[in-house]
């Protein structure tokens, strides 16, 4: 692996860490670094985020599920480099995916005419139209009461138990200068977003959707994303990770595919206590 391949590898693991780290503390908790090597949350996280995050090629499975909550099921470790078997301690793979990298300053991809306009999530009620239009929902704007924006460090834990229980993934206390939400609208309905975010010297890019799931409607996605991702940042490369027909849209709208990842899911009870033989 080369030196250039190899710092765009660990700039794209620690960008997403940066952000399951977001996400987690909008949760109310208390995520770890080790050192440069590992990001580790000791309880469980929130849905569709993982427990751990490899940093550096050179960590040992055992470091990473020492510091995890492997009790607990469904926990599940980003394995940022491919390079861990976890398969003997419960786990299986969930999906094997390719980190994306596109250069800073690169040609943005055409937009088309999908009459889409894209613009940044301000507050609670619109954050709340773009969480159900992710989840599939109608993401109308117009149904979405409006939900006061003032926050008082005091209440950062009760907001994230409250939206914790209420199922929402994505707290209001996530939006912010190195995290933004970027919603398509069309026809007063947010019919396409994604989360983009700063962290490593690059700005990762995850969480892309578009109502029109044909390759027409997710190149619209990326055409709009990219736009409002160079316009806020526009000294920095653009990461994040894909596989399947989403890698192949992110491959049309100007992406090199940089090196593996897998995402290992806890499926089994056959683990090792190793804190115990730690």
């Amino acid at each position: 692996m080369d030196d250039v391949r190899r710092t765009l590898l660990l700039r794209a693991a620690l960008n997403n860490a940066e952000w399951c780290d977001a996400v987690c503390r909008a949760h109310g908790l208390a995520p770890q670094y080790d050192d440069e090597h590992l990001w580790v949350s000791p309880e469980r996280t929130p849905p569709m985020y993982p427990d751990a995050v490899t940093l550096e090629p050179s960590v040992s499975a055992k470091s990473v599920l020492l510091r995890m909550d492997t009790d607990s099921p469904g926990c599940s470790v980003k394995d940022s480099f491919a390079g861990l078997d976890l398969a003997g301690d419960g786990f299986e793979v969930l999906f094997a995916a390719q980190w994306i990298h596109r250069p800073a300053g690169a040609r943005l991809p055409e937009a088309g005419p999908s009459g889409v306009e894209w613009s940044e999530v301000s507050g609670a009620g619109e954050l709340a139209s773009w969480e159900a239009a992710f989840d599939g929902g109608e993401g109308d704007e117009s149904d979405e009461s409006d939900e006061s924006d003032e926050s008082d460090e005091s209440d950062e834990s009760d907001e994230a138990n409250e939206h914790s229980r209420a199922g929402r993934l994505f707290p209001p206390s996530l939006l912010g200068e190195d995290v933004v939400f970027l919603a398509g609208r069309a026809g007063g309905r947010i019919v396409a977003g994604a989360v983009a975010s700063t962290g490593g010297g690059v700005a990762g890019v995850s969480n892309l959707f578009a109502r029109d799931e044909s390759a027409a409607g997710t190149d619209a996605a990326w055409a709009g994303v990219l736009a409002a991702v160079s316009a806020r940042w526009p000294d920095l490369d653009v990461v994040g990770y894909e596989h399947g027909e989403d890698l192949e849209a992110a491959l049309r709208a100007g992406f090199t595919a940089i090196g593996p990842l897998q995402v290992w899911l806890r499926t089994s009870d056959r683990t090792h206590h190793l804190r115990a033989r730690a």
